[in-house]
């Protein structure tokens, strides 16, 4: 199976999750919609299992969502966070088919998960939820973790499509390559904001843009 193909699943690949295990039955569930690109569900589960192994509880965030399936795993993995809200500033137009797939398996999703169509400035956050961002293109990222940080929330980002012609760098960028540089700048800053941060990557075979930054407040 090639893990970053950008080609849907459907129907056809049912056969290739034939076990009981959640993953199985999600992506079962994403086959019955038709409409989720292979890749996507691997970024979601491989970063929404790492997030649940380093945090439990309190509400989603699931900004510059797509179809807001971190947010759904994020549910499924932990029943103690009782609601999510998944915000982009553009909506797929078959977001509801995919949740309709995913309530069809859990039911106890039902009315959990808030899509809301518009900017990420507009969400209010809270020192008790936890904000992740699945491959938040540029600048959107240090939007979220701004964002995040602000009031002291839990974080995770997935960074992608590094604008070098904007983002700080931090002065790394004559030793590390451009986006790297950023990316160690992003969790420079969060430290200097009195966060606890987590460096790990997903699989390179699902997305060479791979680095999840993680963070808690430390006090």
């Amino acid at each position: 199976m090639i893990r970053s193909s950008k080609n849907r699943l459907t129907e056809k690949e049912l056969v290739l999750f034939p076990g009981e295990t959640l993953f199985d039955k999600v992506g079962r569930a994403v086959c019955q919609a038709g409409c989720l690109p292979r890749k996507e569900l691997f970024e979601a589960w491989e970063v929404a299992r790492r997030v649940r192994r380093r945090f439990r509880s309190g509400r989603v965030i699931d900004l510059a969502c797509g179809h807001g399936l971190t947010a759904a795993l994020l549910l499924l993995l932990d029943d103690t966070s009782q609601q999510a809200l998944a915000v982009d500033r553009t909506l797929p137009a078959s977001t509801g088919r995919l949740y309709a797939a995913l309530l069809a398996t859990w039911p106890r999703l039902a009315d959990r998960i808030e899509f809301i169509e518009g900017p990420l400035e507009d969400v209010a956050l809270a020192p008790t939820d936890l904000v992740v961002s699945v491959h938040a293109c540029g600048g959107l990222t240090d939007l979220v973790l701004e964002r995040a940080a602000a009031v002291g929330a839990r974080l995770a980002v997935l960074p992608c499509c590094h604008n070098l012609d904007d983002a700080d760098q931090g002065g790394l960028g004559g030793w590390l390559d451009g986006p790297l540089a950023v990316d160690v700048a992003r969790a420079n800053r969060l430290q200097s904001r009195g966060y606890r941060i987590f460096t790990q990557r997903i699989p390179e075979d699902i997305t060479p843009k791979n680095r999840l930054l993680m963070g808690e407040p430390s006090r």
